[in-house]
């Protein structure tokens, strides 16, 4: 607190949308890598919180039976777990049609749990005035068992056999799936980590295949959380995001290469500085794009998939919606500085730090004043001599003794 004669620390007189131009102009001076421990803490909490949120399988497919857990894991798709899938128009003389849509669904579900099927998933898709139910479960153990769930459905909504569309698919074909996706997943992860090295260097690569780990968990949790079906649409957007996610790391360590280059390889910043000047210069340049990106996604999430209600939308439209907040939140908060952390330990950078903490120490240290004590007193000092001022005018220096040849000539002159 103040005291009342103190002076009032001045307030910027810089508004709010002022502040924001800067921002937009490249103006500011933010440190992202100073305060690099706020967002490892931020990434580490959300990746617990994705982690915990997709258990641990005992299989090697993420669509084996979870382990207990607070929350219900990936929710697969007949493509990658096996099952049998039904789509049936709802006609105007069906049993169903004057119901809505959750009674539709409670409806279809007491009939087809009647006939073995075991948690059964069930939508409504409205095409206008025309609705269809979509029905899936889990692989009956024989034929008869899943033409009698077929049948089921079409006594329910009124369809006839010719209008709806079933569809089988085995386990063992949705392993393979399964094991085809990892496998490209794997050599995705493989080939762009070669890039990345030979385009910059290892340490780089590193940086990179840590932020698209981040965004593919963090999106997987997302999934596991909000309960939207994993199908081949969903793998096919998360490898959309991994390779945007890789397209911004390579713009922001094209502008950390230069910069190092510039001044920390010169010796007039450390790697921390230099990188944290890049960030500041390519940061706004990475947000407007990921706006101009998100933009067209959220109208197909929210528009088309939840207004609309064009459910085979949303599984490939959340996954590119959350992947592109990630994958731009990632490659400024935490590739780089994981990046900036592995080259400050290389023993040059660490010589540039030193050596520019030692230039700064000296540069602001202070001389101490030369005190002189009179010689056998203590405590007592001898002031130094003032200078002469324009009050206390210097004491004129005498005269200098005139010049031998100049006492001749007088004498000559007596005589």
């Amino acid at each position: 607190m103040s005291s009342p004669g103190s002076p009032r620390p001045e307030r910027s007189s810089m508004s709010t949308m002022e502040h924001i131009k800067r921002m937009f102009r490249g103006e500011t001076n933010f440190d992202f890598i100073g305060r690099r421990n706020l967002w490892f803490g931020l990434s580490g909490a959300v990746l617990l919180i994705s982690i915990l949120a997709m258990p641990l399988r005992p299989a090697h497919s993420p669509c084996s039976p979870p382990l207990p857990s607070f929350f219900k894991g990936l929710n697969c798709g007949i493509e990658f777990k096996g099952g049998v899938s039904i789509q049936a128009p709802i006609g105007a003389d069906s049993p169903l049609a004057d119901q809505a849509d959750l009674e539709v669904i409670e409806s279809v579900r007491e009939g087809v749990e009647e006939v073995g099927a075991l948690d059964p998933q069930i939508q409504v898709a409205s095409l206008g005035d025309d609705r269809s139910v979509i029905v899936q479960t889990t692989e009956l153990g024989t034929v008869e068992e899943q033409e009698a769930f077929q049948d089921r459905v079409r006594e329910l909504t009124g369809a006839t056999v010719e209008e709806s569309s079933p569809q089988r698919i085995g386990r063992k074909w949705g392993g393979e799936i399964s094991r085809k996706a990892f496998f490209a997943m794997v050599v995705f992860l493989i080939v762009i980590s070669i890039f990345m090295s030979w385009r910059f260097e290892w340490k780089m690569g590193i940086a990179a295949i840590a932020a698209m780990f981040h965004d593919l968990i963090v999106t997987a949790g997302v999934y596991a959380i909000v309960g939207f079906e994993l199908t081949p649409s969903t793998i096919i957007a998360i490898l959309t995001i991994l390779g945007y996610s890789l397209y911004d790391n390579v713009v922001v360590f094209d502008k950390v290469e230069e910069n190092v280059a510039a001044f920390a390889a010169t010796g007039k910043m450390t790697y921390n500085d230099a990188a944290n000047l890049s960030l500041n210069e390519v940061f706004m340049r990475s947000l407007n794009t990921a706006l101009a990106t998100i933009l067209p996604v959220a109208a197909l999430l929210f528009v088309g998939a939840g207004i609309l209600g064009a459910g085979t939308l949303k599984d490939l439209a959340l996954a590119l919606f959350v992947g592109l907040f990630v994958g731009t939140y990632s490659s400024v908060f935490f590739a780089v500085p994981i990046l900036a952390t592995l080259k400050e330990r290389e023993p040059r950078f660490q010589n540039v730090r030193e050596k520019l903490a030692r230039d700064a120490a000296r540069r602001t240290a202070v001389k101490p004043a030369v005190v002189t004590e009179a010689p056998g007193v203590e405590g007592h000092e001898i002031a130094a001599p003032a200078r002469p001022t324009a009050a206390t005018p210097a004491t004129p220096r005498p005269a200098s003794k005139p010049r031998a040849g100049t006492k001749k000539a007088k004498r000559r002159k007596r005589k």
